[in-house]
């Protein structure tokens, strides 16, 4: 059976991955999935990779946007989430691949944000579940955001895994941040989501729809030692600055739609 989601593009982001972006590609391609379009933004990966992705593009028919050397997290999404043309896309890191529920829950997901225009985004995968969520359908539940809520993890109400979103995403919550690293571009975009009132369902079965896999190609982003830091003394440091931090910045950071990006020319 062919899974035909013509509202669509896959807008991809891709840096050095093109073994783990095959893999995806060929999820997509084994559960019958046929989109309006793909779209591979490419941030300067190395010559090896670029080679590979070009002979992907071959076989899976995709839309590729390079870079002449490598930008950054946020001017590589802000470059692919121009070029759709669909009223959604359907936004995966490279390092994922779909599970066999995909295609049931991404026309649940179509139908809901058909029906409530209020709805911004529909989250497909996370390391742990939104912290305040309210029942829904069996599927999904509904995240709900409050700025008296105690638990310091209802700032990742946006996330950079799997998501389906309005392609009018940045038109609302601003540019993705150019100016700063992967981790900061997310959490910019985290607080920018909050201020200005986003919504959005969260899938219930949260590691089962999405497989991450990135153990041949892991990620480059660095983090600094207290953050890795496992020690109780550190967690317990960590809680306390992310709680007051979060709250903060949540109120009074100057992002979204007053970005302003460094590579404006």
């Amino acid at each position: 059976m062919v899974h035909a989601f013509n509202e669509v593009t896959v807008l991809i982001t891709n840096y050095n991955r093109s073994l783990s972006l095959e893999n995806l590609l060929k999820s997509f391609q084994a559960l019958n999935c046929q989109f309006a379009a793909i779209i591979v933004t490419d941030d300067g990966s190395q010559p090896l990779h670029l080679d590979r992705i070009k002979k992907l593009q071959q076989k899976f028919s995709f839309e590729l946007l390079t870079s002449p050397r490598n930008m950054g997290a946020g001017y590589n999404m802000n470059k692919g989430q121009r070029a759709v043309k669909t009223p959604y896309t359907l936004f995966v890191e490279d390092d994922f691949e779909a599970g066999a529920q995909f295609p049931a829950a991404l026309r649940e997901s179509l139908a809901q944000m058909n029906k409530r225009s209020e709805l911004d985004i529909v989250r497909f995968y996370a390391y742990f579940r939104y912290p305040y969520l309210k029942p829904y359908s069996t599927m999904f539940s509904e995240m709900v955001f409050s700025p008296l809520a105690i638990n310091y993890r209802k700032v990742h109400y946006y996330s950079d895994h799997p998501h389906l979103r309005r392609s009018s995403f940045l038109d609302k919550f601003g540019p993705f941040d150019e100016t700063t690293p992967p981790d900061q571009t997310e959490y910019r975009m985290c607080i920018s989501f909050l201020q200005n009132k986003g919504k959005g369902l969260f899938y219930e079965d949260h590691t089962g729809l999405f497989y991450h896999n990135n153990s041949a190609e892991p990620s480059t982003i660095q983090r600094s030692g207290w953050q890795n830091s496992s020690g109780a003394l550190m967690r317990f440091a960590r809680v306390i600055y992310r709680q007051l931090k979060h709250n903060y910045d949540i109120h009074f950071m100057n992002v979204g739609r007053r970005h302003v990006l460094a590579h404006n020319g």
